[in-house]
């Protein structure tokens, strides 16, 4: 056992939490995280109430640890996506990409843990007052979409430590234990981990996304869609087009058109490395291989304690 506040919340051995990540993180991938000791998460933001159900109920026969569903309150079906982790008696739900206090009530009322991913001081202070039990503070160097504030997650996290006394699991841009060191020395109660669970064997992305993680580089990706919402993707054809619209002035009716429909799912899910979105963090850069996930949590751990007896040795 990892002794900390979010192992002993969620009834873990080591802090690390696996991002619920669309595309890629099914129940596959969040069973294999939590066999090998974190919290695995069921990504629910590209999937239907049905097959929600159906990822969760496969989770259960590949794993008896818990494991847990993120869920994006921007979806128009969010109310039913949580209605369906509360009639699957879903232990942990992780909220994002919106305010949790209107569902906060019905979730607690189903025993529920819930924990919610903020940007800033302000969403923090939030979910505590509604009554979340931890929150996930996480930086803009995290794929995906991200704050409008472009808050760091080495500012970030010591911010939402001082403002906030329940458990803060600290994101964006971690994907080893060195990291992992560094924001408990900030105060983080836990690590969750994105784009480093999406390179991995038990990943449901498509094969061509996960080289292009490996492939990255330190400086293999974007912020870009500020109008729309900020995201941080690959590099690539797509992005290019993206980067040069805003630049010349593209409104936010223009970048809809030039985004379209499904282009997530053809980047991550389908393999397109050119036109599709292919969202990824900033440790894209220090991912150097596609490995099963429990190897990462293994390693995450190693790493963490060579950092740590490091920092005690003389110097």
């Amino acid at each position: 056992m990892f002794p900390s506040r979010i192992t002993a919340l969620f009834n873990i051995h080591y802090p690390i939490v696996q991002g619920g990540m669309v595309w890629v993180s099914g129940a596959k991938l969040a069973a294999a995280v939590s066999e090998a000791g974190g919290l695995g998460l069921i990504g629910a933001g590209s999937m239907k109430p049905e097959l929600l159900r159906t990822q969760i109920e496969k989770g259960r026969t590949l794993t008896t640890k818990p494991f847990g569903v993120n869920v994006p309150l921007l979806r128009g079906d969010a109310a039913e996506l949580l209605e369906v982790c509360i009639e699957q008696k879903v232990p942990i739900v992780f909220t994002s990409a919106g305010h949790p206090g209107k569902f906060i009530d019905r979730l607690l009322g189903a025993n529920a843990m819930v924990v919610h991913v903020v940007a800033n001081v302000k969403q923090a202070r939030k979910a505590h007052e509604v009554g979340c039990h931890a929150v996930v503070a996480e930086g803009f160097e995290a794929g995906g979409h991200n704050g409008v504030d472009e808050l760091t997650t080495l500012t970030l996290v010591p911010m939402v430590v001082d403002a906030v006394p329940i458990p803060v699991i600290a994101a964006g841009g971690i994907a080893d234990g060195r990291q992992m060191a560094a924001v408990f020395a900030l105060g983080a109660d836990g690590v969750q981990a994105g784009t480093r669970f999406a390179a991995t064997v038990e990943s449901s992305a498509h094969e061509a996304y996960k080289q292009a993680i490996v492939e990255a580089g330190d400086t293999g990706t974007t912020l870009t869609l500020r109008r729309l919402a900020p995201v941080r993707m690959l590099k690539n054809l797509f992005a290019s087009r993206a980067m040069d619209a805003e630049r010349q002035g593209a409104n936010r009716e223009q970048l809809l058109q030039l985004l379209g429909e499904k282009r997530e799912r053809a980047g991550i899910f389908e393999g397109d490395r050119e036109e599709g979105e292919l969202e990824a963090g900033q440790s894209a850069g220090l991912i150097r291989d596609i490995v099963p996930a429990a190897i990462v949590v293994q390693r995450m751990i190693s790493e963490y304690e060579a950092a740590a007896k490091k920092l005690l040795s003389p110097r």
